[in-house]
Order: C-alpha cells, then structure tokens, then sequence
C-alpha cells in the first residue's frame, strides 16, 4: 500500500474520531441543558427526551471505542485483532434504538389516557437547541455513513434526536397556543414509527454480518463470474465470503486450474484474482490453488 493511501487513512480515521468526539461533547452538553430545563419547567416531555439523548451519548461513546479496538494489532489470542467489534457495536446501537423507540410509544400511550399540562413554549425553545446540535452532528457522518454499518448507526441516532426535537418543537408550539395537550403522544408515535422504519434495516445488516452472511456490498455472483474469467481458471468452489468489520470484507476459496501450468503463471492467476476483488469490495483473500481438469464433487461444492 501505497503512503498517499496510508495517509487518506489515517486522515479520515482522524476525522471519523474527531465527529465521534464533538458529537459526545455536544450531546452531552445539551443533555445537561435539557434535565435543567426539564426541572425548573417541570416538563416530563424534556426528561424523557433528555433521556433518549443520554442514551445516544452512550451510543456514540460504544461507537468510538469499537473504533479504537478495531485499530489495535492483531494477538497470538485474537488473530484477527478487534476488527468484529465495530459490527457489534452495531448491532448494540440498533437494539439500543429499538428499545428507545418502544419507551416512546410507551409514554405515548399513557399520555393518551393522562394528558399533561406542559409549558409549550419552553418545550419548544429547548428543542429547538436540540434541532441545531443534533443536526450539525448527525451531518457530521453523513458522508460516511453507506461506507460503515457503525457510523451509520451514529448517523441514526442523531439523526433520530432531530427529528425528535422537530416533532418536540411543533407539538410545543401547538400545546402553547391551543392547549390540546393530546398532541404530544401523536407526534412521539409518529416520530417513534420514523426512528423504527430505519432501525430495522440497520438492524438486520448487523445481523447479517455478525453470522458471517456475505456483506450487502458483495455480489458473490459477479465474484463467481471474475474468478472464472481468468485464463486457466477450470472452476471455484469452498468459496466464503464475510465480513471482518464494518469496512472491511474477507474471502477465502479452492480455485482449481488446468495440468501442467508453470508455477509463475499460477501466481500471475493469484496476484490477479486478488487485484480484482479489491474491486468487487473484498480487501483480504486467501486461495487454494488445486489442479485439476473436473468439476469439484464434494458436498459442500
């Protein structure tokens, strides 16, 4: 690997670090903001939504340390270092989401039969700070977030909480100027269906990927079609393919070629299959090259 190529990144980790850092601080700050104003306005709305951040700066936090493992050297232990940690660290954000999404519509249903008065105004001034935070932070990892099932998970959350504070904002602003306390548990179930439709995807990639599923980006028929195409290249099989993180997909395969093949032309087939499936999204491959002229027979071909 090149060093322009080291360097792009490890530039971008250190920008992925620095959004995951701004985004804690940030978060956190406004966490505080939020459960100060939830107790002088004695808001029940602002705890509760305080609390849904709370739980995304944990979120985030996970995020970051998944990252930093996945950066450690390999062990004699773990051969394949910490890589797996950012897909769980996915699959923990999805569940964590589900989860806030059920406390949601929990509170929206006991608010239908128990309506609470609530300070409108005040409800939505504070949110309208979440508005902002939220944003700007979410955005943060917009760029990065089809590239990496974790930051996506963080791209979620935050941008979860701004569609929370979007629905906060107008349901404040109706409560304060019409008094239908009712509005509340209909925007959080909204808002809560919203934050459900985009867990679920993210939900089923992580478990996908940590039962070592072909990742999404991988079309196992076009990778088929490749290795084939290859001049001396008789058939592929024992062929799997998954993924060791988030960014990162691994390949193994017995590919059998033709008698009588010059042990350097064999390598030139290696070197190129590797080559190609660097574009097909498979970073680390390793082959088996057998000789043979017949199809494989063995059950697991």
């Amino acid at each position: 690997m090149s060093h322009e190529h080291l360097h792009h990144g490890h530039d971008k980790l250190r920008k992925i670090n620095t959004a995951f850092l701004v985004g804690i601080a940030l978060n956190l700050i406004f966490v505080i903001v939020e459960v100060t104003a939830g107790f002088i306005s004695n808001s029940l709305a602002l705890l509760t939504d305080a609390g849904h951040n709370l739980s995304d700066v944990g979120s985030l936090v996970l995020s970051l340390f998944a990252f930093k493992l996945a950066a450690l050297k390999a062990t004699d232990t773990f051969t394949y270092g910490y890589k797996k940690s950012t897909i769980l660290a996915s699959l923990l954000n999805a569940v964590i989401l589900l989860v806030a999404v059920g406390i949601i519509f929990w509170e929206a249903i006991k608010r239908f039969s128990q309506p609470a008065e609530i300070p409108g105004l005040s409800v939505a001034l504070v949110a309208g700070i979440g508005i902002l935070i939220n944003t700007i932070t979410a955005f943060m990892f917009y760029k990065d977030k089809d590239h990496d099932l974790n930051i996506k998970g963080a791209f979620l959350h935050l941008f979860a909480d701004a569609l929370v504070s979007v629905g906060v904002v107008i349901g404040g602003l109706i409560m304060y100027f019409t008094g239908l306390y009712w509005i509340d548990p209909v925007l959080s179930i909204v808002i809560g269906g919203v934050i459900l439709f985009s867990t679920v995807g993210l939900l089923k990639d992580s478990l996908k990927l940590s039962l070592d599923a072909v990742p999404g980006n991988v079309d196992l028929h076009k990778v088929n079609e490749t290795v084939l195409a290859h001049k001396g290249v008789k058939s592929i099989h024992h062929l799997h393919v998954w993924g060791m993180s988030t960014t990162e997909n691994a390949m193994t395969a017995h590919v059998v070629v033709g008698y009588g093949l010059l042990p350097d032309y064999i390598a030139r087939i290696k070197r190129n299959i590797k080559h190609d499936m660097e574009a097909l999204n498979i970073q680390h491959v390793t082959l088996e090259i057998e000789q043979g002229e017949r199809e494989c027979d063995e059950p697991e071909c």
